[in-house]
């Protein structure tokens, strides 16, 4: 990665920890151009728009696969753009919190209705994960749930970038992740034990 991205990151993150800004940032990086695009998080109502639209834009890029996990997940329009990518065929699949699953609103029931592959934890802890991988090669990640109320009101950061390193982090955990949830695994009735 460029001194030029790591000096944009550590102003980004020396601004959100000690509140030098009221807003935290999105950037857009990719390793092949030094080139930054930021954006403010939440952005004034006109101009949300262009957020969402940048995170579409980086979700509807995907040709053979999207990995998704995700503790909230309720913004419709993201529901509707992870639908249109499994309807034209890309894999798709889904890692998420169990609790926050059956919450009114959320949309992995649509998503599972729709025929994606959603697994979810079985855990007493949250699955509290918020990151995507796109045709294995861009990293979408950081503290943004995709809710409607967080990409409008809340102080978020985004983070969206090409980086080899990364993904194959952020890949391995997803997988180690999609193993361990597999419903086959699964304790259904756990077993009392028994006294000696």
């Amino acid at each position: 990665m460029g001194l030029i991205f790591w000096g944009v990151l550590l102003q980004v993150l020396v601004k959100v920890t000690w509140g030098l800004t009221m807003e935290p940032l999105i950037i857009f990086a990719q390793r092949s151009s030094p080139e930054q695009h930021i954006a403010r998080f939440p952005m004034p109502p006109a101009q949300c728009p262009r957020l969402r639209f940048r995170l579409l834009r980086a979700l509807l890029a995907a040709r053979a696969s999207l990995e998704l996990c995700l503790f909230a997940f309720s913004s419709p329009q993201l529901g509707r753009a992870v639908q249109l990518l499994h309807q034209r065929g890309v894999r798709v699949r889904v890692v998420t919190d169990c609790d926050y699953m059956a919450l009114n609103g959320s949309q992995i029931g649509l998503l599972r209705k729709a025929g994606i592959q959603v697994r979810h934890d079985q855990d007493l802890g949250y699955m509290h994960h918020k990151f995507a991988i796109v045709d294995r090669r861009v990293l979408i990640t950081g503290s943004l749930n995709w809710t409607t109320q967080a990409i409008q009101n809340n102080r978020e950061n985004v983070l969206i970038m090409e980086d080899d390193e990364y993904v194959r982090l952020f890949l391995e955990e997803f997988e180690r992740i999609w193993e361990e949830f597999n419903p086959t695994k699964y304790t259904f009735f756990p077993q009392k034990k028994k006294s000696q």
